[in-house]
This record gives C-alpha cells, structure tokens and sequence, in this order.
C-alpha cells in the first residue's frame, strides 16, 4: 500500500458500473486517500429495437441501462465524485459482438466477456480515460494484481466464489499495469455490509448476470435476430434420428436443459449433447451425463496471452467459469499455441471457450480452445 503522503498525489479512474461491486470499489479508494473520478460505460443501444444496422431486436429492455446509469449517479453523488457517461456502442459492436457472433456461425461456443474485459473495459475504456490523466484505472472484479515484481501478476481475489481471474485471464501485462482491484481482498458479504454502513443505493441491488453489457435475455430469440436458426437432424451417435434440432448454434456440449426431447423408451434418463457436426448440420445426444463422448484427454489452444516467462509442464486450468482447477501438463507448440493434456479425462471442453492457466493463486494467461481429442481422435464437438 502506498503511503498517505503519495496515495494523495494519485489520481484513479474508476469504471462504476451502477452495481453493489463497483460503487464499494469507488468508496474503498477514497477512504484510501485517493483521488476518484468515475466512469459509466453504455456498450449496448438499449434504447431502440434495433442494433446499430437497423437490425430488429427482440427482448431488450429499455430502462434497464438507464437504470444502472442512474443508480451510478447517485452512488457518485453521494461519494462526492464526479461522473463521466461514455458510449462505447460502436466499440463494443465492432470489437466484441460481432466476434460473437462470427464464433456462432462457426458452430464454437464463445465467451464475449473475456472479450469483454479485453477490448473495452481495459483498451476502450483505459483510452479513453487517458484525457484524465490517471494514475490508476480500477475495476470492481473480484481479482487482485501484484505489481511488485519485474511484471504485473493477476491473482485470484480471496473469495473464491466471486473470483474473476478466468474472465481476466487473457489481460495483457501493459493491460494489468497502472490497473486495481480494490475488493479483490474482500469476500461478497463483506462488500454488501459496507455498501449498507454507507448508506449505497446498490447496497441490496441484484448482481448482473447473462452477456458482458447486453444482460440476461431468452437468449435463442435474441440470438435469432442476428443468426437465422438452420434447423437439422438431431441424432443418437449410433444415427438413430431422435427429432429436429432448431439450429446447431443453440446447443452447446453438455447441455441438458432445452432439448425439448420425450417420448422414447429412455425418456426417463435425462438427454445431453454430446456431439455437433456442422459440416452436416447434425446435434448429437445420448440419455447419458457421463457418456463417453463428453470427454476428452487433449485440447489445441490457440491466441494464448502469457504474462512472464512461458513455462511447460504440469500446472491447472479452467476450462470454463466455476469450474474447478484440473491438471494439466502445457506444451508449447508456436507463441501462441499451446497443447494442453490431461490424461485423467475432463468432461465438457467445448470450442471457443476460453482455457486458463493457473500456479496456485496466479493467474498466468489463457487462450481460446480450438480442437478437442480423445485418444488422439478429434471429438465432433463443432
């Protein structure tokens, strides 16, 4: 911690987003002795029925936006700091969503906010708060950066539950620099106890799930204003045609819930996907949770950012968010290629999510999986 005298010079930007988590970031760093100014990021034009094409869309809520905006005002108001509003729409379009929806079209299962975090809350934004001349940028994500070695390490934040490195995880070390995270140190109960002995609006608000920026929605209609569904044979791995699927894009590997199927001998068991083919529009499913097919023992892992030294051998990986720490061994195939083994079998390792590495509490980078085998076998998971 930098002492009193120096944390008055520094001068910090915060992103306050109108929930609990950021609005006690802002007060923390004030009671700190810093210097805060905040800023309200608006990524998504919530305020018509059409993107930024003219493009219906379905399911957005208006006031939604609006809301978080004014819940950030009046947090800011009653810190006593002054609140930016910036559009970052065509941003986060161009950069973030169209990403999505390209990893769709593919038939991968992306994960937007690791983009997210990439090219708008941590260049966007960082550039645009550049004219404020700050010394810090700081975020609300349960996450935590060393700065006092040669390179920045991203730590995972003590409560385990809210940790956020994964989605952190693809941070470059000019990104994680000037960065903080003033929670990082706290756990979920601690953050809403204080957000209520200081009297914050977002004290009891509801956290915010579904997409970085868009929020929760029936998420097949809204993905079926941008990407027409392309309906096909939903099979058993044996080609027994169960049904119809609505569309390759709407089905991921493991899912359960949603594939609407009945009516069969096994109708008891619970069905699951276990298997897409693009090249013939196929969904497979088996009445099997641990159905050989869901795992795998090798992934290729491609656009990899790696802070520090690039190391080899035995560490742990997410392979997605909330999932526990597997073990691994990395080999480094190119400077952005790695292939990740894990001869214990892992179920679920899906295309397009993203694969992060860890040692013990640091989070040392991650990548987007491209390929995943079994026994040297490429699964048909896209």
């Amino acid at each position: 911690m930098l002492k009193e005298s120096d944390v008055m010079k520094k001068k910090v930007i915060i992103g306050l987003s109108g929930g609990v988590d950021s609005s006690v970031a802002a007060y923390l760093l004030l009671k700190e002795g810093y210097d805060v100014e905040a800023v309200f990021m608006r990524n998504w034009d919530s305020a018509t029925n059409q993107d930024i094409y003219g493009n219906p869309r379905a399911y957005d809520d208006i006031c939604e936006q609006e809301k978080d905006y004014q819940d950030a005002k009046l947090v800011a108001d009653k810190l006593g700091i002054i609140l930016h509003k910036v559009d970052f729409i065509n941003d986060y379009w161009d950069r973030v969503f169209t990403y999505f929806l390209d990893e769709y079209k593919k038939n991968r299962t992306p994960n937007p906010d690791v983009l997210c975090n990439n090219e708008i809350k941590f260049k966007a934004f960082v550039d645009y708060a550049k004219a404020y001349q700050p010394d810090f940028i700081a975020m609300g994500h349960y996450a935590q950066v060393d700065l006092s070695g040669p390179y920045p390490k991203l730590l995972r934040a003590v409560d385990q539950n809210k940790d956020q490195t994964y989605f952190l995880s693809q941070l470059k070390e000019d990104q994680l620099k000037n960065v903080m995270f003033p929670i990082g140190h706290l756990d979920k109960k601690e953050v809403r106890k204080i957000a209520l002995e200081q009297d914050l609006i977002t004290a009891t608000k509801k956290d915010s799930t579904g997409i970085c920026f868009i929020g929760e929605r029936h998420f097949n209609d809204f993905l079926s204003n941008y990407l027409p569904a392309q309906p096909g044979d939903m099979k058993r791995l044996d080609g027994t045609i169960i049904k119809k699927h609505q569309g390759l894009m709407n089905y991921t590997i493991g899912q359960r819930k949603g594939l609407g199927i009945g009516g069969t001998q096994e109708a008891h068991n619970a069905w699951y996907v276990v298997g897409k083919d693009l090249s013939t529009n196929t969904l497979f499913v088996e009445p099997d949770e641990n159905h050989p097919h869901l795992f795998s023992d090798e992934a290729l892992i491609t656009d990899v950012i790696w802070r520090g030294p690039k190391i080899s051998g035995p560490m742990t990986a997410k392979f997605r968010y909330r999932q526990i720490d597997h073990h691994v061994n990395v080999t480094w195939v190119d400077d952005q290629t790695i292939k990740v083994s894990y001869p214990q079998g892992i179920k679920a390792v899906t295309p397009g999510q993203v694969c992060a590495f860890y040692q013990d509490e640091v989070c040392l980078g991650a990548g987007f999986i491209q390929e995943v085998y079994m026994e040297k076998t490429k699964r048909l998971y896209s």
